[in-house]
Protein backbone atom coordinates (compact mmCIF):
# COMPACT_ATOMS: atom_id res chain seq x y z
CA UNK A 1 0.00 0.00 0.00
CA UNK A 2 1.36 3.45 -0.83
CA UNK A 3 1.71 6.28 1.67
CA UNK A 4 -1.25 8.32 0.33
CA UNK A 5 -3.61 5.36 0.61
CA UNK A 6 -2.25 4.58 4.06
CA UNK A 7 -2.84 8.17 5.24
CA UNK A 8 -6.32 8.21 3.72
CA UNK A 9 -7.27 5.01 5.58
CA UNK A 10 -5.92 6.45 8.84
CA UNK A 11 -7.88 9.66 8.26
CA UNK A 12 -11.04 7.64 7.57
CA UNK A 13 -10.47 5.67 10.78
CA UNK A 14 -10.11 8.95 12.65
CA UNK A 15 -13.29 10.26 11.03
CA UNK A 16 -15.17 7.11 12.02
CA UNK A 17 -13.91 7.44 15.61
CA UNK A 18 -15.03 11.08 15.77
CA UNK A 19 -18.45 10.26 14.30
CA UNK A 20 -19.00 7.31 16.64
CA UNK A 21 -17.96 9.46 19.60
CA UNK A 22 -20.49 12.16 18.69
CA UNK A 23 -23.29 9.63 18.17
CA UNK A 24 -22.65 7.57 21.32
CA UNK A 25 -22.29 10.64 23.56
CA UNK A 26 -25.34 12.29 22.01
CA UNK A 27 -27.49 9.19 22.42
CA UNK A 28 -26.36 8.83 26.04
CA UNK A 29 -26.72 12.49 27.02
CA UNK A 30 -30.14 12.91 25.41
CA UNK A 31 -31.50 10.19 27.71
CA UNK A 32 -30.15 11.88 30.85
CA UNK A 33 -30.16 15.66 30.32
CA UNK A 34 -33.52 17.35 29.60
CA UNK A 35 -31.95 20.19 27.57
CA UNK A 36 -29.69 17.91 25.53
CA UNK A 37 -29.64 18.58 21.79
CA UNK A 38 -31.75 16.22 19.72
CA UNK A 39 -29.69 15.85 16.57
CA UNK A 40 -31.41 12.50 16.01
CA UNK A 41 -34.72 14.35 15.66
CA UNK A 42 -33.17 16.69 13.08
CA UNK A 43 -31.87 13.68 11.15
CA UNK A 44 -35.25 12.00 11.25
CA UNK A 45 -36.94 15.18 10.02
CA UNK A 46 -34.43 15.58 7.20
CA UNK A 47 -34.90 11.99 6.01
CA UNK A 48 -38.68 12.18 6.30
CA UNK A 49 -38.85 15.52 4.47
CA UNK A 50 -36.61 14.24 1.66
CA UNK A 51 -38.56 11.01 1.27
CA UNK A 52 -41.88 12.85 1.13
CA UNK A 53 -40.56 15.22 -1.54
CA UNK A 54 -39.48 12.16 -3.53
CA UNK A 55 -42.99 10.70 -3.19
CA UNK A 56 -41.97 7.95 -0.78
CA UNK A 57 -43.46 7.14 2.60
CA UNK A 58 -40.96 7.44 5.48
CA UNK A 59 -40.64 4.39 7.75
CA UNK A 60 -42.03 4.22 11.28
CA UNK A 61 -40.21 6.28 13.93
CA UNK A 62 -38.08 3.42 15.31
CA UNK A 63 -36.72 2.55 11.87
CA UNK A 64 -36.43 6.23 10.94
CA UNK A 65 -34.36 6.79 14.10
CA UNK A 66 -32.01 3.97 13.09
CA UNK A 67 -31.65 5.44 9.60
CA UNK A 68 -30.86 8.84 11.10
CA UNK A 69 -28.14 7.39 13.36
CA UNK A 70 -26.57 5.43 10.50
CA UNK A 71 -26.74 8.50 8.27
CA UNK A 72 -25.08 10.59 10.98
CA UNK A 73 -22.26 8.10 11.40
CA UNK A 74 -21.62 7.80 7.66
CA UNK A 75 -21.77 11.53 6.89
CA UNK A 76 -19.88 12.59 10.01
CA UNK A 77 -17.20 9.94 9.35
CA UNK A 78 -16.54 11.36 5.91
CA UNK A 79 -16.65 14.94 7.21
CA UNK A 80 -14.35 14.35 10.19
CA UNK A 81 -11.91 12.35 8.06
CA UNK A 82 -10.96 15.70 6.52
CA UNK A 83 -8.99 16.32 9.73
CA UNK A 84 -6.48 13.88 8.27
CA UNK A 85 -3.28 12.88 10.01
CA UNK A 86 -0.10 14.52 11.19
CA UNK A 87 0.57 17.60 13.31
CA UNK A 88 -1.90 19.90 11.51
CA UNK A 89 -4.72 17.39 12.04
CA UNK A 90 -5.37 19.08 15.40
CA UNK A 91 -6.11 22.44 13.80
CA UNK A 92 -8.18 20.87 11.05
CA UNK A 93 -10.13 18.76 13.58
CA UNK A 94 -10.81 21.81 15.75
CA UNK A 95 -11.95 23.90 12.78
CA UNK A 96 -14.11 21.08 11.41
CA UNK A 97 -15.64 20.44 14.83
CA UNK A 98 -16.33 24.13 15.48
CA UNK A 99 -17.86 24.54 12.01
CA UNK A 100 -20.10 21.50 12.50
CA UNK A 101 -21.11 22.77 15.95
CA UNK A 102 -22.03 26.21 14.62
CA UNK A 103 -23.92 24.61 11.74
CA UNK A 104 -25.81 22.34 14.13
CA UNK A 105 -27.11 25.36 16.00
CA UNK A 106 -27.63 27.82 13.13
CA UNK A 107 -28.76 25.78 10.11
CA UNK A 108 -31.75 23.62 11.18
CA UNK A 109 -34.19 26.57 11.29
CA UNK A 110 -33.38 27.93 7.84
CA UNK A 111 -33.41 24.38 6.43
CA UNK A 112 -36.99 23.93 7.66
CA UNK A 113 -36.10 21.29 10.25
CA UNK A 114 -37.09 23.35 13.30
CA UNK A 115 -34.91 25.13 15.81
CA UNK A 116 -35.86 23.44 19.09
CA UNK A 117 -33.79 20.24 18.73
CA UNK A 118 -30.48 22.14 18.76
CA UNK A 119 -31.43 25.69 19.70
CA UNK A 120 -33.93 25.27 22.55
CA UNK A 121 -31.85 26.77 25.39
CA UNK A 122 -28.34 28.13 25.82
CA UNK A 123 -27.41 24.80 27.43
CA UNK A 124 -28.72 22.97 24.33
CA UNK A 125 -26.68 25.21 22.04
CA UNK A 126 -23.49 24.78 24.08
CA UNK A 127 -23.89 21.00 24.21
CA UNK A 128 -24.57 20.77 20.45
CA UNK A 129 -21.51 22.89 19.69
CA UNK A 130 -19.36 21.00 22.21
CA UNK A 131 -20.32 17.55 20.92
CA UNK A 132 -19.29 18.37 17.37
CA UNK A 133 -16.16 20.19 18.50
CA UNK A 134 -15.09 17.15 20.52
CA UNK A 135 -15.88 14.91 17.55
CA UNK A 136 -13.40 16.86 15.43
CA UNK A 137 -10.76 16.57 18.15
CA UNK A 138 -11.37 12.83 18.57
CA UNK A 139 -10.95 12.40 14.80
CA UNK A 140 -7.69 14.37 14.89
CA UNK A 141 -6.43 12.41 17.88
CA UNK A 142 -7.10 9.02 16.33
CA UNK A 143 -5.72 10.07 12.94
CA UNK A 144 -2.57 11.44 14.57
CA UNK A 145 -2.09 8.40 16.80
CA UNK A 146 -2.47 6.03 13.86
CA UNK A 147 0.00 8.10 11.83
CA UNK A 148 2.55 8.10 14.66
CA UNK A 149 2.13 4.31 15.02
CA UNK A 150 3.04 3.87 11.36
CA UNK A 151 6.17 6.00 11.79
CA UNK A 152 7.43 3.57 14.44
CA UNK A 153 7.33 0.62 12.00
Amino acid sequence: MNKETDNMLRALAGGLAGACFVTVVHETVRRIVPDAPRMDVLGMRAISKTMKKAGAEPPANDELHTWALVGDIVSNSLYYSLAGTGPSAWWRGAILGASAGIGAVVLPGPLGLGEAPSNRTNQTKVMAFGLYMLGGLVAATVGSLLASDSEED
